[in-house]
């Protein structure tokens, strides 16, 4: 349970800019191969090329930390699904290499860089029993978004282009992103963190399941 108004604020808060989030990267997920092959023509090494650059901010994810240092968190997390929906709906916009390469280039630093944040704010605002049922019900809710985003995608086929569906997808995501730029669900009553990076040798599985989980994502968005 959520036990105070703040508490459930902030998770609210998390809930609306997880769901776009996730609606922005399934949208992208869904049209991206078919608009890259139909569209833009691009061979399999551009294909390949992309989906390398798409992970460069997950690498630079860690500079997160760095920008807390002057903007807000929940600041950030609400610019950076603002980042993504903007890279959604500009990628129809430009149908070449270069410009899907930019465009996901900027959706993926929201993506990743909201990523980051969600899981900063779930760990710093909840309790060591609530965080573990709070990221429970997010992942929930990522994946109803995740099922409700792919039909409305194949709905919209029957009536949009390319271009427009990622403008509709991007722009519902910008939109809550900028809904979110409004709330100030943070207060001060939190631990304080300390911002700069932590590695212990405890957690050493932690991490290499996370790369290997990264490894195993990537090799099959770019081969199939």
């Amino acid at each position: 349970m959520l036990t105070t108004s703040t508490n459930k604020q902030m998770f609210s808060f998390l809930a609306i800019l997880t769901a776009a989030s996730m609606a922005g990267m399934q949208g992208y997920t869904m049209l991206f191969n078919n608009f890259a092959v139909e569209t833009v023509h691009l061979d399999g090494l551009q294909v390949g090329l992309t989906q390398s650059i798409r992970e460069i901010p997950g690498f630079l994810a860690l500079t997160a930390i760095y920008v807390m240092l002057v903007i807000r968190e929940h600041r950030l997390a609400s610019l950076s699904v603002i980042l993504l929906g903007v890279g959604v709906a500009l990628t129809g916009f430009f149908p070449s290499f270069s410009g899907v390469a930019l465009t996901t280039l900027l959706m993926s630093f929201g993506f990743h860089y909201y990523e980051t944040v969600n899981q900063s704010l779930t760990l710093q605002y909840f309790s060591t029993h609530q965080s573990p049922l709070v990221m429970g019900k997010l992942r929930s809710l990522a994946a109803i978004t995740s099922i409700i985003s792919a039909a409305a995608i194949w709905g919209m086929g029957f009536v949009l282009d390319y271009r427009g569906m990622f403008l509709v997808v991007g722009s519902v995501v910008a939109l809550a992103g900028l809904w979110a730029v409004f709330q100030d669900p943070s207060h001060a009553d939190v631990p304080p963190q300390k911002l700069r990076m932590f590695l212990k040798r405890r957690y050493w599985l932690y991490y290499a399941l996370t790369f290997m989980s990264g490894a195993r994502r990537q090799i099959y968005m770019v081969f199939s």
